[in-house]
């Protein structure tokens, strides 16, 4: 029979994980966007040391929650958005038109993914990731598949987030000469 107040707290975090980020897309003010995407990644964190991945979960603090927020941050106010009142995603039907039909369009693609029959290849039965993690410990096990398998995704992603930051640092200098 499963606990009782592991379930409890499993879903409290669960739930509250989606309220912050329903309030992090919702919110005008980049920096309390920023703050609800905080809250959030707390959240995940608490997720990942309930499923027994405390290293995971520390990382999701120290990464996420700390140095890419930081990252963020700066980044909004390298581009000195403004008051909030100032600011408006969705301007006019059409914006609001294209977000509606973008949000069905990808509860489509997540109803048809789960309708699938997942992939041999990706999904491994407890057998098979004992095997493959065998005698490594919390670092390794992670980092292994990381830079050994899924090295050119990590690549690709951090120069993705490099291009990011400097086409931000190109918008926020184009606003200061205006």
């Amino acid at each position: 029979m499963p606990n009782f107040f592991y379930e409890l707290h499993f879903y409290f975090f669960g739930l509250l994980a989606i309220a912050s980020a329903l309030a992090f897309v919702t919110r005008k003010s980049p920096v309390s966007a920023a703050l609800w995407l905080v809250q959030t990644m707390f959240c995940l964190a608490a997720l990942y040391v309930m499923m027994d991945a405390h290293f995971i979960g520390a990382i999701q603090v120290l990464v996420y929650a700390g140095a890419i927020m930081v990252v963020f941050l700066f980044v909004v106010m390298l581009l000195n958005l403004g008051h909030p009142d100032e600011l408006s995603d969705l301007r006019g039907k059409w914006g609001r038109l294209a977000a509606g039909l973008l949000g069905i369009a990808l509860l489509a693609q997540i109803a048809a993914l789960l309708r699938a029959p997942p992939q041999g290849a990706l999904v491994q039965n407890q057998f098979q990731r004992a095997e493959n993690t065998e005698g490594l410990n919390a670092v390794a096990a992670v980092a292994k598949p990381l830079f050994a398998d899924n090295l050119l995704a990590f690549e690709l992603t951090s120069i993705l987030l490099l291009v990011a930051i400097v086409g931000a640092v190109v918008l926020g200098k184009r606003r200061s000469h205006a």
